[in-house]
């Protein structure tokens, strides 16, 4: 994607594949961010089931917060809460604050959409839905005007109804730091 002309990538979100975490830092120079539904699913496989509703609930108060410091307050008193019975869980959220809560570090408009990846996978699950109606296609070009209808039809759906992300709280996220200059100080006559 990079060679083909992708640039400007603030933020992937993903699962915990080693392989693409790599991928990212080093072809993208981007922050990543641990998708939470899969981060709780992993979580919870190490809570018995009786208890499971409890340590999630404990767990979602993080991601209610409303800024980084005050979420990553919260996930360390929930980690040392948890810590005496769950010590894997515990030691889990102990490795993975700063993966799983990046996307606080965005604009709150944005947050809801980016916390795991659930719109890309909603769409994939619509391209499968699509795609398996027809079944066989004749060719692969009619599999690609199928597939490519569908995602037009997606992304145009995101720019005028639900404004996935609006261009002016992009216009936040992708507005270049502020430079200051730093000038000397007027030499003094004497």
């Amino acid at each position: 994607m990079a060679r083909r002309g992708l640039k400007g990538v603030k933020l992937v979100v993903s699962d915990a594949h080693e392989g693409l975490k790599a991928a990212i830092a080093q072809v993208l120079s981007a922050t990543w961010q641990r998708c939470r539904v899969h981060f709780m699913r992993s979580l919870l496989c190490h809570v018995p089931k009786d208890q499971q509703s409890v340590v999630s609930a404990a767990v979602r108060q993080v991601f209610v917060q409303p800024d980084r410091k005050t979420a990553g307050d919260v996930w360390r008193h929930v980690a040392d809460q948890l810590r005496p019975r769950f010590r894997k869980v515990a030691a889990l959220l102990d490795d993975a604050e700063h993966d799983v809560l990046a996307y606080m570090d965005y604009p709150d408009a944005h947050r809801t959409k980016i916390h795991s990846t659930n719109p890309i996978e909603r769409l994939n699950r619509e391209v499968k839905r699509r795609t398996d109606v027809v079944g066989i296609f004749p060719n692969e070009n009619s599999a690609q005007r199928l597939v490519g209808a569908i995602l037009l039809e997606q992304n145009d759906d995101w720019q005028l109804q639900h404004r996935y992300l609006t261009l002016e709280t992009m216009a936040e996220v992708a507005a270049p730091p502020e430079t200051k200059i730093n000038t000397l100080p007027q030499a003094k006559d004497t």
